[in-house]
């Protein structure tokens, strides 16, 4: 298959699931044709998939309606865009306890999130005084790019990121600032907005993420700079959401605290140089 053929869907949807190894069997066997990683756990999916338009679009259809699945991943709003690089080696399907560790016990994301703020919306927000924007990524990842106003947390972890929100809460809450907050694909504000709502603090998330602001809104550069790191061997996209030629090197070779990812990087990049069939790396972690 040429690598221009291949698309990259992400997608997750925080759902209880009281089977997660049965879900994971059945997943297993529906992803059988692509190639990336699903995780499931009981509190719902989180995968990013590569393959053909046809075989992403029959996995979209399985998923929705596959009996065995009993209709609990309907609705679900995939992010897609094209390949150069081949992104994923194999397909792996894991159980999990959770499908995105917070590292604050007892955060229930299933139907507790914020207020989905859409891509135009968003633009408008970005300029508003009372509003502070937080990016909810790794500073590796904001290094990279941001949208402009955005605040950086410092953190090196997506677990590291509620001691930020800790320290900070009270100075905005002083302030009267509204909390915003994005991330890549989404999945990470949403995690974020169930803990700070059962503190009983509302948040703003865009909807979607970055990916989906690249998709919804073609001059998406009059308000991001740089460029969006996704996790996997892409690497990086523009505002296009095209692959741009930044390399793990790049993104990481200046940061000691990011040595670990930059090792994990290489290896990965060696196995696909070896194998000119492969379709990329494992997902790496948040």
């Amino acid at each position: 298959m040429p690598f221009s053929d291949i698309l990259h869907d992400a997608f997750y949807k925080f759902i209880d699931i009281a089977d997660v190894e049965g879900t994971a069997s059945t997943l297993r066997e529906l992803t059988a044709q692509l190639t990336g990683t699903l995780l499931v756990a009981p509190e719902g999916i989180n995968g990013t998939l590569a393959g053909t338009a046809a075989t992403l679009n029959a996995f979209q259809v399985a998923l929705a309606t596959d009996p065995r699945l009993e209709g609990r991943f309907g609705g679900i709003a995939f992010k897609r865009s094209p390949c150069n690089t081949p992104p994923f080696q194999r397909m792996k399907v894991h159980s999990r306890p959770e499908i995105l560790p917070l590292g604050v016990e007892g955060v229930n994301a299933v139907g507790h999130t914020g207020l989905q703020v859409s891509p135009a919306q968003w633009r408008a927000l970005l300029d508003d005084p009372n509003v502070v924007v937080i990016d909810n990524r790794n500073h590796f990842e904001v290094r990279l790019g941001r949208f402009r106003n955005a605040v950086d947390p410092q953190v090196h972890n997506f677990r590291d990121f509620p001691a930020y929100i800790e320290a900070q809460l009270p100075i905005w809450q002083a302030e009267g600032k509204q909390v915003a907050m994005y991330c890549t694909g989404g999945i990470r504000c949403e995690k974020t907005s169930a803990w700070l709502h059962k503190r009983g603090v509302p948040v703003l998330q865009l909807e979607g993420g970055i990916l989906n602001y690249f998709a919804q809104m073609p001059d998406a550069e009059r308000d991001w700079t740089g460029e969006c790191f996704v996790f996997d061997n892409r690497i990086a996209l523009d505002t296009h959401l095209q692959e741009t030629g930044t390399t793990a090197e790049q993104v990481y070779a200046d940061d000691p605290d990011e040595a670990w990812r930059l090792r994990r990087a290489q290896q990965l990049a060696s196995a696909v140089d070896a194998d000119d069939d492969s379709s990329g790396s494992e997902k790496r972690s948040p």
